[in-house]
């Protein structure tokens, strides 16, 4: 390990220095040195939000979580090359394949079981990647008959629930 890497191992496990979010109050476990005195979801949500809607905000705290630690900076790349996956085109099964691959090759253990994950289902993940359909209207429906039920609190029967959701 080199002595930067070191420096921000030890960094990391000094408790004086942990980051908190002000919003939340979560702890990241990590050092304001490699967080930025950053909330763990902000900054989740900077590594998975496509690279094209960043703001200069965002992509100048990406730079620097990338720059501070060599995990994340491995972590970034897989994240962006499976985001690219996430349109449907005919050649993602290759690119799956492939990407499935690359993560193995790399120490997250974490991405490990999420690949072995997506091999279980491997023909379901096969067609979400490569056909244009999606169930989005149906669970749309559904949020909305749930929310009517969850309304009426459980005080009426089914006619009075078909009713609203008809009406509605």
């Amino acid at each position: 390990m080199t002595d930067e890497g070191e420096r921000i191992l030890v960094l990391a496990r000094t408790p004086r220095d942990t980051a908190v979010c002000p919003r939340c109050g979560a702890s990241s476990g990590r050092s304001t040195a490699i967080t930025g005195g950053q909330c763990p979801r902000r900054l989740a949500r900077v590594i998975l939000t496509r690279p094209d809607n960043l703001t200069p905000e965002h992509r100048h705290l990406l730079a620097q979580l990338t720059a501070a630690c060599p995990e994340m900076t491995q972590l970034a790349a897989i994240v962006g090359r499976f985001a690219e996956l996430l349109t449907p085109q005919p050649g993602n099964v290759d690119r799956l394949s492939l990407w499935t691959v690359q993560v193995r090759a790399a120490d997250l253990p974490h991405l490990h079981a999420f690949t072995r994950g997506l091999q279980r289902d491997r023909d379901a993940v096969n067609a979400a990647l490569t056909l244009p359909y999606s169930n989005g209207p149906t669970e749309g429906v559904n949020t909305r008959t749930k929310r009517i039920a969850r309304q009426m609190h459980g005080r009426t029967g089914f006619t009075l629930l078909r009713h609203r959701i008809l009406l509605g």
